[in-house]
Parts: structure tokens; C-alpha cells; sequence
């Protein structure tokens, strides 16, 4: 069920500086902006068809307490097979939930403590469309 990884989510202390890496050094494109009271916090950068780096701005970094890996993703083909397979195994997964992303998702932890997210994409996912997701 699992089709491949989404995204990974990484904070970022300057995002300019964080884009100028991905995009002039590894020649990644750059496609939405998360938006959140009419400021950019955020961007996706795409690394394959739909496989992608998730940015968020966070300016009480200490590398030491808070690692930039913020979590890891997931897309899954069937959300409530992959919820089904999971909790049957003993784990817990939060409910499904449309994203600020239009996308399907839920998560789980892994046993060291490794935020996981499952993404659904659908038709109108800013991974889909390359829209800015507009967070309230």
C-alpha cells in the first residue's frame, strides 16, 4: 500500500538561504508556498514526480534539542487499508484527516519516536495542482 515517500519535513532558520541551497546548489524547483497570515512560512521542493522536501520556517532551531528532521511521509495508495494494517499490528494512528494541503492524511510513530505521515494525494492536492497552501 505504501507507493513511495512523499516528503520529508525539515525546519529551516532562513528560508531564502534554505531555498538558495535546494534550488541553485541541488537545482530543485521550488513548488507552493505554505502561507500563513499573508506571509510565506514555507515551500516544497520537488525531487521527483511526486516525491518532495517539505520547508518550515522555525526560528528557535537548536540542533542539539529540536533535530531539523521534523518527520517523515508516506504515500499511501488506500489510507484505511494502511490505518487497518497498522493498528492491527498494536500501533496507534490518528484519524484521517483532510490536510491544509487537500491532501488525505493520518500518522503514526514509529518505536524510537519518528513522526511518520501517510499522504492520499487527490485531484486537488497542492501537490497535485503546485498551488500555495494557505494555512489558517
Amino acid at each position: 500500500m505504501i507507493k513511495q515517500l512523499a516528503h520529508i519535513c525539515i525546519f529551516s532558520k532562513d528560508l531564502a538561504i534554505t531555498e538558495k541551497f535546494y534550488c541553485r546548489a541541488l537545482k530543485l524547483k521550488k513548488v507552493f508556498n505554505f502561507i500563513q497570515n499573508d506571509k510565506i512560512i514555507g515551500f516544497y521542493l520537488q525531487i521527483s514526480e511526486k516525491s518532495y522536501i517539505e520547508v518550515f520556517k522555525n526560528n528557535a532551531i537548536d540542533l542539539n534539542a529540536v533535530p531539523p528532521l521534523q518527520h517523515i511521509c508516506f504515500e499511501t495508495t488506500d489510507m484505511d487499508k494502511m490505518i487497518k494494517q497498522i493498528t492491527a499490528e498494536g500501533y496507534e494512528v490518528t484519524d484521517k484527516i483532510m490536510g491544509a494541503d487537500n491532501s488525505w492524511q493520518f500518522w503514526a510513530t514509529d518505536p524510537d519516536g519518528v513522526k511518520i505521515e501517510f499522504h492520499e494525494y487527490t485531484e486537488n492536492s497542492c501537490q497535485t495542482t503546485k498551488k500555495d497552501c494557505v494555512l489558517e
